[in-house]
């Protein structure tokens, strides 16, 4: 379930003379601009970036990059865009780095739907003028590269039927690879790739109890091995996509000075879709609450989004 409270009834004419106010004159107006933005869903925030553009033949998006800075601004940025073009941002970042963040790759690829995948992939042409799986391709290679194409370029079954026997003969399929430490066979790739999430979930079931374990215990190895990396990324984001972006709030908030790219990426991603389950999740797991641990961690405008987005006013 989502964590933002949006308003059925709103004026984008008024949120957008708000927004303009916000940012004329000496200093920015934050709390304005949080108060309209935070409270307002992927639709409501189109309309608002049209409505400014036809008022003051400005765009609002950059605008507001202009007189925001730092990791507030980086977070406004990532909320305003339409979700199919913030995630065509972050493919981009993620992938053109000097060391690809490859695991933002796996997150887009394995945890939005088919339809929202293909958006991704559409807006991404539209905004780079070259297609998202010729960018992967480009910046990765051997294995690496064979999992990650086909794996942005999947258009998966979206249904919620099940074969049970191929579950069963798939469990065996990637059983008998990691007994043989052939990670990167192409049936392993084949199945990942191609089988819908629920026909997964049954075959990942089906391999715990048939081998009393989960599947990522056994895909282990060497640390600096990218490709069993990428493979184990996957299956957890297939798997369980709440308990994955749990354990990336987790460690964004522990490790030694807060990972802001990934808190921030996790929260405007998915607050609009099951970021209230997520917080139940971390809360069970860590014995505090995510508003607390996010309050403790982050500061100023920046804190005071992610707990508006949160669900919890600072």
């Amino acid at each position: 379930m989502a964590t933002i409270d949006a308003p059925s009834q709103v004026s984008f004419q008024q949120d957008a003379e708000i927004l303009r106010k916000a940012c004329k004159g000496w200093g920015t107006d934050e709390k304005a601009i949080i108060s309209v933005l935070g409270h307002r869903n992927a639709d409501q925030r189109k309309q608002i970036r049209l409505a400014y553009e036809e008022l003051y033949q400005e765009d609002l998006v950059k605008r507001l990059e202009s007189e925001l800075s730092g990791d507030f601004e980086k977070a406004v940025y990532r909320w305003i865009l339409d979700p199919a073009d913030r995630d065509a941002v972050l493919a981009n970042v993620a992938i053109k780095k000097l060391s690809p963040d490859l695991h933002v790759m796996v997150e887009i690829s394995c945890t939005r739907s088919p339809e929202e995948l293909l958006a991704v992939r559409r807006a991404y042409q539209a905004r780079y003028k070259h297609s998202l799986e010729e960018d992967v391709a480009a910046h990765t290679k051997g294995d690496t590269r064979t999992l990650l194409v086909a794996l942005v370029t999947a258009f998966r079954y979206d249904g919620e039927e099940i074969n049970t026997r191929l579950a069963n003969s798939e469990a065996k399929v990637l059983h008998d690879a990691v007994e043989d430490k052939k990670f990167n066979h192409e049936e392993v790739i084949r199945i990942l790739t191609t089988r819908s999430k629920m026909q997964l979930m049954a075959t990942f079931n089906r391999y715990r109890d048939d081998h009393g374990a989960s599947i990522t215990k056994h895909l282990q190895g060497d640390s600096g091995d990218e490709f069993l990396l990428v493979l184990r990324t996957a299956v957890r984001c297939l798997n369980d996509s709440k308990k994955y972006f749990e354990k990336v709030l987790r460690n964004s908030i522990r490790r030694m000075g807060t990972d802001e790219d990934a808190l921030t990426r996790v929260i405007v991603t998915r607050a609009e879709k099951d970021l209230k389950d997520i917080k139940e999740l971390y809360h069970k797991r860590n014995s505090v609450a995510l508003d607390q641990a996010v309050a403790k961690d982050t500061s100023g405008d920046y804190k005071a989004l992610l707990l508006t987005l949160l669900g919890k006013e600072d």
